[in-house]
This record gives C-alpha cells, sequence and structure tokens, in this order.
C-alpha cells in the first residue's frame, strides 16, 4: 500500500488514523477495533465489511 494514500485515508466511524496491517492485507482503526479488509488493492472502507477485532487480539 502507498504509504501518501494511507495517509489521507481515516476511519469512517471515528475519523481516526488507520494502521497497516500487511499480513493480513487490512487496515485497522484502533479506537474502534476494526479491520477494513484490502481486495484487489481496494480498500473496503464501509463498517458493513469490516471485521470487530476480539479483545484478544493485539492491535499493532
Amino acid at each position: 500500500m502507498d504509504a501518501k494514500f494511507l495517509e489521507i485515508l481515516v476511519c469512517p466511524l471515528c475519523k481516526g488514523p488507520l494502521v497497516f496491517d500487511k499480513t493480513n492485507q487490512e487496515l485497522i482503526c484502533k479506537g474502534d477495533r476494526l479491520a477494513f479488509p484490502i481486495k484487489d488493492g481496494i480498500p473496503m472502507m464501509l463498517e458493513t465489511e469490516a471485521r470487530e477485532l476480539p479483545p484478544e487480539e493485539e492491535v499493532k
């Protein structure tokens, strides 16, 4: 994921910053504990597409 592109993306819910998880190809919102998937290089920034991060999963 391009670093400049990542700088302008924010969480659609809280407008907070996102962290790129290269291993899982997800954009993580630490505040909302949501992981937005990246499919074919396109971030799926809809709440319905995001998965909730369980409490035991470490947020990087």
